[in-house]
């Protein structure tokens, strides 16, 4: 009986191909998105209520609204926003894997 030897993929790469696919959802999936008001939106809408909401203290930054500030195309606009939030998203991920990875690297290493 032959065993089989099983290929190891190094984290790194899974690591950049999650990230390349997330990037690519975010920027070519939001070209297509729905330009209609989201769940609360059309609910606060059809139950008489969207009117009285006020603006957030975020309303006037660059991503408010799903867009980004300074791009006229809709779409593009979407996209972009979805790109840069996506890659702050993992950034922030990655930072926090990273902590806890060597957090409990050092904890093994002690005892």
């Amino acid at each position: 009986m032959t065993t089989a030897s099983k290929r190891t993929v190094p984290f790194k790469w899974v690591a950049v191909g999650i990230a390349v696919v997330a990037l690519l959802l975010a920027g070519v999936v939001s070209y297509y998105a729905s330009a209609h008001p989201d769940g609360l939106e059309y609910v606060a809408g059809r139950t008489g209520f969207l009117d009285s909401a006020s603006e957030h203290g975020t309303a006037d930054g660059p991503l408010a609204d799903y867009g980004t500030k300074g791009v006229d195309n809709e779409r593009l606009s979407g996209g972009l926003a979805g790109v840069i939030g996506t890659a702050v998203v993992l950034v922030l991920a990655g930072g926090l894997a990273m902590v806890v990875r060597r957090r409990s690297g050092s904890s093994s290493d002690e005892a």
